[in-house]
This record gives structure tokens, sequence and C-alpha cells, in this order.
């Protein structure tokens, strides 16, 4: 019987790939066999918080990750549980794990599904988080036997820990344990999925040692959080001038301008005004928030004000060539341009044409029109369109990968289903250039932007944008919370 879930601990916000976990495995002058302990006994710990005592099959493979499984249940049984291990194949000799292996002196059963159906836990320690080939199908057919009843060590079997992808059909666990660091991974889609619930072990690695598995990586990577991140401080013999001034541009779909600027005020833009390209977006604007200012058409005039520092062009904007010039203009009398929808619309195969913009918030739709399929790495495709363009990519979807251009990366993990509607891209542009105009620099805005709009996202059915927008005071207040605290 599954327990409740404890509260969750705080995680560090740097993440490690695969690559870089094994590189720190190798620098740490504490010995693999006493990591394997340590990992094996969080392994066990969570079990025994997680379930009642109940029949458990671990299903150990042959390299690390099935040592981790050896060691918890050994210490599983030592407890009292009534535990058999299942082996995929038998431990690399002379390695740490077959030693582990040794120290098992329970029942050893059939790797089939009949050992899994009838167990009331099955912990899968059957591979590590950097698979190179797909599970065999016997493998499989006993994961899947399990029926979700599975706690899985470091990944779930056949996810890779560096992309989120699975590797061929990968069992969905209940609990994933994972330590020292998250990977990728963990929090990519799917494998944020298959993870299920996520919980980080402090196996004793040395921070030199973490910080040796970094140093190979050719850009860092974070969990995006309060922390990785500060917004401005208020000042307060501050003035609105000083928190700089915003322009949106709109036109054929006023709403949707609309929801940028009024996001964009709430993030910290001390003046927003309301840009028409065409006549009719005036009249629009005219009848909204009375606390913003319109202007036009024609929308570049303003350009030549440089107290108008940042621009964010593109949300209900018609991807044409009006709106092409219009952000040519902007970029040349060497504004702050966020790109979104029209913008990015208007360059669809030319991408080049983006080059010199602060930020581009494109989803992935957007996002093949411009640079091709993302493809398996959601990772790898921020970064390489941030390098090729010299601007800050914000991937969109509900694992938002936001990348800077040196390779600097965060993944975002904090947005609800909820912000699957209409407009809720506008209002995340909006942040971005509310934050941008307020003195931010261009990742850590689109960093915070991104957290900001989960955190002001209400749960549940009947969201709609302008709730976003209303929750920003909150996701503010607790985003500077969060930063007082010293964690995310």
């Amino acid at each position: 019987m599954r327990l409740p879930a404890p509260r969750r601990a705080e995680w560090p916000l740097e993440l490690l790939t695969p690559a870089a976990m094994a590189r720190a495995d190798a620098a740490s002058v504490v010995p693999v066999p006493a990591l394997m302990l340590a990992a094996g006994r969080a392994v066990a710990r969570a079990a025994m918080a997680g379930w009642r005592p109940c029949r458990t099959l671990v299903l150990a493979g042959p390299g690390n990750n099935g040592g981790d499984g050896y060691v918890a249940a050994r210490l599983l049984a030592e407890a009292g549980w009534p535990v058999a291990v299942a082996a995929l194949a038998a431990p690399r000799p002379d390695g740490p794990a077959a030693e582990a292996a040794l120290r098992w002196r329970g029942p050893v059963v059939p790797l089939r599904p009949e050992e899994a159906a009838r167990a009331g836990l099955v912990i899968d320690a059957l591979l590590g988080a950097a698979p190179s080939r797909p599970l065999p199908g016997e493998a499989v057919a006993v994961l899947r036997a399990a029926g979700g009843r599975i706690l899985a060590v470091d990944v779930p079997s056949g996810l890779d820990g560096g992309t989120g992808q699975p590797l061929g059909e990968v069992a969905g666990a209940a609990l994933t344990v994972t330590f020292a660091r998250l990977k990728p991974g963990h929090l990519l889609m799917p494998g944020r999925l298959l993870c299920g619930e996520l919980r980080l072990a402090d196996i004793g690695m040395p921070d030199a040692a973490l910080r040796a598995g970094l140093a190979g990586e050719a850009g860092q990577c974070f969990r995006n959080a309060p922390g990785l991140w500060s917004l401005p401080v208020e000042d307060v013999a501050g003035h609105k001038y000083r928190r700089g001034h915003l322009v949106v541009a709109g036109g054929a779909m006023p709403g949707a301008a609309r929801l940028a600027a009024s996001a964009a005020r709430r993030a910290g833009a001390g003046l927003v005004t309301l840009a028409a390209t065409a006549p009719e977006a005036a009249s629009a604007f005219r009848t909204g928030e009375p606390g913003v200012i319109v202007a036009g058409p024609p929308a570049e005039p303003l350009l030549e004000d440089g107290k108008r520092g940042t621009w964010v062009i593109g949300p209900g904007l018609a991807p044409d060539e009006v709106t092409r010039s219009l952000l040519r203009g902007a970029l040349a009398a060497g504004r702050a341009v966020v790109a979104d929808a029209g913008a990015l619309g208007a360059f669809a195969g030319a991408p080049d044409g983006l080059r010199g913009v602060a930020a581009l918030t494109p989803h992935e739709g957007e996002f093949a029109r411009l640079f091709g399929p993302v493809g398996e790495d959601r990772l790898a495709a921020a970064r390489g369109a941030a390098a090729r363009l010299g601007a800050v990519v914000v991937l969109k979807g509900p694992d938002t990968v936001i990348a800077a251009p040196n390779g600097r990366a965060a993944i975002n993990h904090n947005a609800p289903p909820s912000l699957a509607t209409a407009g809720t891209g506008d209002v995340l542009a909006g942040i971005l250039g509310g934050l941008l105009s307020a003195g931010m620099a261009p990742f850590e805005a689109a960093c915070a932007a991104a957290w900001l709009q989960g955190e002001a996202a209400p749960e549940g059915p009947g969201v709609v944008a302008e709730d976003v927008v209303a929750g920003l005071p909150a996701a503010l207040r607790a985003a500077r919370a969060a930063a007082e605290r010293g964690r995310g």
C-alpha cells in the first residue's frame, strides 16, 4: 500500500547530465562502493517511507544501478521486508556491483512477469541514466506487469537522463530516487511524467567532484527557480522612469498586445505604451486599461524616443512586411526587442533576420518554422538556436527551455496544465519585456518570466490568460520570499 508523499526536499539548482555525473564519480575521493551503499540506503529509505512492508521484487541490472538495487534489497530484507531479486544479467566481474550482489543472500527469482505481478512493490534498478539500447523485451514485460507499482533507481530504465526521451518502451514509475543532483531528463518531457514523484538523495558526493563533472560541460544547465535569478530591487527613491518605458506593438489582433502590456505593467515596467500599427488597433487599445499609453499608427515614430528602450514585437501582429520593417527599425535604433508570435512568423525560414533581438519566445511549431524540427533533444535545439542568433531563446512548452548564446540553459518545471490556453504566450512575452525594461539581463529576465508565469497561473479548469496576469503580484511576492530564504 502506497503511503502519502512526504514534503519534497529543496533541490539544488545545478543539473548534471549523465556524462557529467560519470565524471563526478570518477573524480570523487569517496570510493564507488561507499557511494553505492549510500545510494542503496536512500532507495531503501524511500521504499519504507512510501510503502508499507510488502512483497518486494528488485530488478537488478549488471551495472552500478543494479548494485544500488542489491544494496536496497539487502537493507529492506534486514528491516523485515519479504524481498526477492531478479537479475537481468550478472554484474560485471570485479566491479562494485558484483561485490554488492555477493552480499545478497536472499532469494533470486527468474525475470518473469508473474513475479512482478504478485509483488506489492517493484524496484527498477535495471539500467542507469545513459542507456545505449532499449530494454530487452522480457524486462519490458516484467515492468509492464508491475502495474505502476515501481520505484525507479536514478531514472526509469530506458529513459535518457540527458534528454528525457525514452529508448523504446519505458514503464512509468510511481517514485524515482536519484542522487546528488537532478539530471535534465528528470525535468524534460516526457521524462518528468515517467519519473512520477521525484526524490533527490544526498549520498556524500563531494562538491569538488561535482564541480569536476560540470567542468566538462559545454554549457551549464539549471532548473529554473528563484536563486538562479533575482528580481530588480525596489528602490524607495525610485520612480517610473527608472523602471523603464516599454512599447508593445499591436495590430490585427489587439487583444494579444493588450494582454502583453498588462503583464508587462505588473512585472515591473515603469510605463507601457501600446503602439498601434493599424487604426482599428488604436481604437481597441483606447478601450483598455487606463494606465496604458496609446500611440500610433504608425508605430515607427516612437523609435525616435530613446527613453522607450524596450519593445515587445509580435503579439497580435500579422507576419508581414510591416512587422519585419518595425522589428528591423527597432534593432537599428538599438532597442532591446522581445520577438514573439507575428514577429517569429515574419521570419519563418529566415531566422537570421532576428539576429540582434534580446530574446525570442517560440513554441515548438514556431521554432520548427524558423529553425527546423526541435527533435528529441530540446536542450540542444534551443542552445543551437541561441548560439546562431546571439539571443536568448525561450522554447515554450510544459518543460520550457531557456537558452543563452553561451550555452547556459535552464529548464522550467512549474507550469501547470492550465497554461495551455490562448493568450498565455502573450502574457509571457509581456512579463519578459517588463523585466527587461526594469533592468534585468535577458537570460535572467527570461528565466524569471517563465517561472513567474507558472507561479501566477491558477490550477484547475476555467483558467484564462487574464487570470495569469491577475496572479502576477502574488507570484512576484513568492519569488522575493524564496530569494530571501535562499532557496527556490
